[in-house]
């Protein structure tokens, strides 16, 4: 298993608040994206992978690695809502994505409009789906993907880490095939580089160039939100 990571500022926000973590070792890998002010948004991102990370050092009682992984991202709610209740930082919150990869199997578990795509055979899948408004448009029907990108209402989500009291966790889980490559990306850059030119950059590019040239082409294309991509090779 290749791994590379990258996160970055982008050309717009004061504070990057994305937060990413990668264990190979452990296979496994999260991007949380913040939101709140007064720091809100980086501390809800903070806590969160924290909580994950430490609620899986005990993952070994689970027989289920999926449910231990949508028990971690349960924990992080109840600490960032906690958290966000004794402080000046209520509303905050965050998106998460966290993957767990055990033999040839990905688990995923998903809320937010953080992404996970799965890169397989040339062709390029999203995993997740998007819990925003334009997210629910576009599976109803009534906009489109290319309609989604410019929508006013884009930033807008349904379903956060840390807003509610409880939770809904969507878990996803998928058979590897060697060769097989997943990413993991925040919507700074979903919402602005193309399926299309993501797939492109990915299939010709080394996956710690294609960290670096993902990164680069969604700065180029204005880099108004902060942008974290991880990359993961299976190598079976």
């Amino acid at each position: 298993m290749r791994v590379s990571s990258l996160s970055d500022i982008g050309l717009v926000r004061k504070t990057n608040e994305d937060n990413h973590l990668v264990q190979k070792e452990k296979g496994l890998f999260i991007v949380a994206d913040g939101m709140g002010g007064h720091k809100g948004g980086q501390l809800a991102s903070t806590l969160a992978i924290q909580t994950i990370e430490g609620f899986l050092q005990s993952e070994d009682k689970f027989e289920n690695k999926g449910v231990a992984l949508c028990l971690a991202l349960k924990a992080a709610n109840e600490k960032i809502f906690r958290e966000a209740a004794i402080s000046d930082n209520q509303g905050m919150g965050t998106t998460v994505t966290a993957m767990k990869i055990l033999n040839s199997r990905a688990y995923i578990a998903h809320i937010g409009d953080s992404r996970a795509y799965l890169i397989r055979n040339n062709q390029i899948s999203l995993i997740t789906n998007d819990h925003s408004l334009v997210g629910e448009l576009i599976r109803s029907g009534e906009i489109t993907q290319e309609e989604a990108l410019v929508h006013p209402h884009r930033n807008v989500l349904i379903r956060a880490l840390g807003t509610e009291v409880d939770v809904d966790v969507d878990l996803i889980e998928l058979d590897l095939l060697p060769d097989d490559i997943l990413l993991l990306c925040t919507d700074g850059l979903s919402n602005f580089v193309r399926d299309e030119e993501i797939l492109k950059i990915i299939t010709q590019h080394s996956i710690h160039e294609s960290t670096r040239y993902l990164v680069k082409r969604a700065i180029e294309l204005g880099g108004l939100d902060n942008i974290t991509v991880v990359l993961v090779h299976y190598e079976g």
